[in-house]
């Protein structure tokens, strides 16, 4: 309720298993950053930090209330200005240990360096042969999250195995490309035919809408611009890539302008509040903006070589949200600084070329659609997250890849790897047979 303060109780009632069972366990524990954030109006306290500041000001002055005013520096009596010092390391959060995050991604990268192994040694034509079943398999793990999925921040995206609770979609993604390529290596010699182009399009959006249906607009976002790489590498005519174009265009009005203004609502609440802050930010509340000015602000103060582990204060004192998964690049950069995050884009830059270096050498039309749908998927990702962070694109729930904290992610990443060097190595033997 406005205007009271939470306790350590309330937290423990609020955030349980059943309301939030991805992260409850953290969310109910009392941070260091949680209480400077009360003492600044701010976290669970429904009061704005003007607010606070000005109630401040009105116990120092004996209940007179003064205009606020930003503080530049602060004088000695000398006159001398009083030298700012870097922040104590951060205290490490009660009853949580300090490397939780460290040794479950430990655990994760090695789990996906087997899977990346394991892909790798497999020959691509298996997927393409079984490409129904995989597809089939996709479309039901994936209603099935409907039906007996955890749901956690408003909503359905997580099957709890009991040790592992993992995200169906995150692994859809290499699975759907593969599905769609092998519908499509069926059908290379009619590939520009409109029969073709529909039917691989029906069958794309059926784990679209399943998705978007959780509902995980990002992700469903991710499947759809793969399903756009896939038709342009294997060939589909300009013609009917323009008219799906067309389509896509069309109903992105709908959704957006044509249908709220018609009192139906496709997207969520909070769906809707996002892209209205990022089309219009002068339009939100202070409440509604918070996230993207911390990101902005937190990747602009790590300036150029970054403010280093202990000297983070947006990521340590808690203002920076999600600093661990969806705005885990701005947390980097306040670290690293402009150098660090540059360094991070490029390493990003040298996967992807190696990427379309896998399209080039594929040994069959297959082969190549894969490798194009995986590179595509993975720069819509990147640029994506990253550009949230930075508030050139609108908030969605993608993770950065490689970087993000989550078990599903990491290994589906890695396992999209083992896939690409997996027709890069066959490829190149292919070549060198054709030579010979």
């Amino acid at each position: 309720q406005a205007g009271l303060l939470p306790t350590i109780g309330w937290r423990h009632r609020t955030y349980t298993r059943a309301s939030d069972s991805c992260c409850w366990q953290v969310d109910r524990l009392w941070k260091p950053g949680d209480s400077i954030q009360l003492a600044i109006g701010q976290g669970d306290l429904l009061v704005t930090p003007l607010q606070m500041a000005r109630f401040y000001a009105a116990i120092a002055n004996g209940g007179k209330l003064v205009t606020p005013h930003d503080l530049l520096d602060v004088e000695n009596p000398n006159g001398t200005i009083v030298p700012t010092t870097a922040p104590a390391a951060p205290r490490p959060i009660p009853g949580l240990d300090p490397s939780y995050y460290l040794n479950r991604q430990i655990l994760y990268a090695c789990v996906g360096g087997v899977v990346l192994v394991a892909a790798a040694l497999v020959d691509p034509d298996l997927y393409r042969r079984y490409w129904r079943a995989i597809f089939i398999g996709t479309a039901v793990v994936i209603a099935g999250v409907l039906l007996i999925g955890h749901a956690a921040r408003g909503s359905t995206r997580w099957i709890s195995l009991g040790f592992f609770t993992f995200q169906p979609s995150e692994f859809g993604k290499l699975l759907f490309v593969l599905a769609l390529a092998g519908m499509l290596a069926e059908r290379q010699r009619i590939v520009g035919a409109w029969a073709t182009t529909l039917r691989v399009v029906g069958l794309g959006l059926v784990p679209v809408v399943l998705v978007f249906a959780q509902p995980d607009l990002g992700t469903a976002l991710v499947y759809l611009a793969a399903l756009g790489a896939i038709l342009f590498v294997a060939g589909v005519p300009w013609r009917h890539l323009a008219v799906l174009g067309g389509a896509v265009v069309f109903i992105a009005v709908g959704v957006l302008w044509a249908g709220p203004a018609a009192g139906v609502s496709v997207l969520k609440s909070y769906q809707q509040q996002r892209l209205t802050c990022f089309t219009h930010p002068s339009t939100c509340s202070v409440a509604a903006r918070y996230n993207v000015e911390q990101s902005i602000t937190t990747v602009g103060s790590g300036q150029t070589l970054g403010r280093g582990l202990n000297g983070a204060t947006q990521v340590n004192l808690g203002f920076l949200p999600e600093s661990q998964t969806d705005f885990v690049f701005a947390g980097f950069a306040e670290q690293r600084g402009f150098v660090g995050a540059a360094l991070l884009l490029g390493l990003y830059l040298l996967v992807l070329w190696r990427g379309l270096r896998v399209i080039t050498v594929a040994r069959d039309l297959f082969s190549a659609v894969v490798a194009g749908g995986i590179v595509v998927a993975l720069l819509f990702q990147i640029f994506v997250n990253v550009g949230m962070t930075m508030g050139i694109a609108p908030i969605t729930g993608i993770p950065l890849p490689f970087v993000s904290v989550g078990g599903s992610s990491l290994i589906a990443n890695l396992a999209a790897m083992g896939v690409l060097l997996a027709i890069y190595a066959r490829g190149r033997v292919s070549r060198y047979s054709r030579r010979r």
